[in-house]
């Protein structure tokens, strides 16, 4: 019995010390940690004679996808485990390098077979921060192509010394996600948004959803009327009006982008996809998935989604691909031209054809008379 009793106190002392373990590095919040990184003249001196800033803009932070989902500096900082007030650093001077594959696994195995990180053979490192910032990384589903790309690639990219080949290269810069083409194998859609033609400003969700009276969780209750899913053209062309109702006119922008998957980190050079006829097709699959994107304050974005057909209209400007998509009613209307002006070269045939008698006999009576 008492054997038995002892073993039961030696794993519950066990499993108290294994949770003890960690408290201290849980214990620290992060307003601790902002009582000195808060100070905007905070840096050290780097050996190099280099000063590293090591001011945090908190109102930035608050906002990034981290802060949001409750993610402290400790869990990143896993080697911080005390503050010890009474030194003038309170935290060991060196820190470890910050691991995200300890959360972002998939991400980090796609990363570590991608040009980017190859670049480290040739001396070049490119850590996750060096594309994703330190402290303010955001969600990025209701960005813009522009917006992506600005963020992203074209911090050390300029697409312009690479695309000569590209026809039409600003138009495909414009409305078309980098990793499109350069990641083929991550899941793509178009993205539409609602372009106010008064204001020449991308109308946001909140202003959208106010001027349709609903809401996130209502939006497709209103629009969608055979409950199936989707918003068909009809459905889409019975939003348009009622926005006109309340004064607003506008246009859908539509932006080929990427899933946020941890797929568009698997990058390489070569990879790219250059196969014209992928987008250029009436049955690409890149047009099959139709989203209007409602983006939200977090940056995250509701998506619902549009039936393809809506891309043939002319509801969505500033969209157009050649061969792969087709405004109907523009090719009713070259149809109508064409018919048009065959019908007016048959006519003249035809009344040519059919006035030869009265012009044969008006011109033997004008040689006769010329005798």
């Amino acid at each position: 019995m008492k054997r038995k009793i002892c073993l039961t106190l030696g794993v519950f002392s066990a499993l108290i010390s294994s949770c003890l373990v960690p408290v201290a590095a849980f214990a620290i919040e992060n307003d601790e940690c902002m009582e000195c990184h808060s100070d905007d003249t905070l840096a050290r001196n780097e050996s190099e004679g280099m000063k590293e800033d090591l001011f945090l803009d908190y109102n930035k932070f608050k906002y990034s996808v981290h802060n949001v989902n409750g993610i402290t500096c400790v869990d990143c900082h896993a080697d911080i485990e005390e503050l010890n007030w009474d030194n003038e650093v309170p935290h060991p001077t060196s820190l470890a390098v910050v691991d995200c594959d300890g959360c972002h696994e998939d991400e980090g195995e796609a990363y570590l077979d991608s040009v980017h990180k190859k670049a480290g053979g040739k001396g070049i490192t490119i850590p996750c921060y060096a594309c994703h910032g330190y402290h303010f990384v955001t969600h990025l589903e209701a960005d813009s192509v522009f917006e992506r790309e600005n963020k992203f690639c074209l911090k050390c990219h300029n697409p312009d010394n690479f695309h000569d080949w590209l026809p039409q290269k600003e138009t495909h810069f414009a409305f078309v996600e980098c990793a499109v083409c350069h990641a083929p194998e991550s899941p793509r859609y178009i993205s539409l948004r609602f372009f106010d033609l008064v204001s020449e400003q991308f109308l946001g969700a909140k202003d959208l959803l106010a001027a349709l009276d609903t809401d996130y969780d209502t939006f497709m209750g209103k629009l969608d009327k055979d409950e199936d899913g989707i918003i068909s053209l009809p459905e889409l062309e019975d939003m348009v009006f009622l926005l006109r109702q309340r004064d607003i006119r506008g246009t859908f922008h539509g932006e080929l982008v990427m899933e946020m998957l941890p797929s568009v980190h698997h990058i390489n050079r070569g990879g790219a996809n250059r196969e014209c006829d992928q987008c250029h097709n009436p049955q690409s699959p890149f047009f099959e998935e139709v989203y209007i994107t409602l983006n939200k304050a977090d940056g995250t974005g509701q998506r619902q989604k549009v039936e393809r057909r809506v891309l043939e209209s002319y509801y969505v400007n500033h969209f157009y691909a050649i061969g792969g998509t087709r405004v109907r009613n523009l090719d009713k209307i070259g149809l109508v031209l064409i018919v048009g002006g065959l019908s007016v070269v048959m006519g003249h045939l035809l009344v040519r054809i059919a006035t030869i008698p009265a012009r044969r006999k008006r011109k033997e009576k004008k040689d006769e008379f010329s005798i």
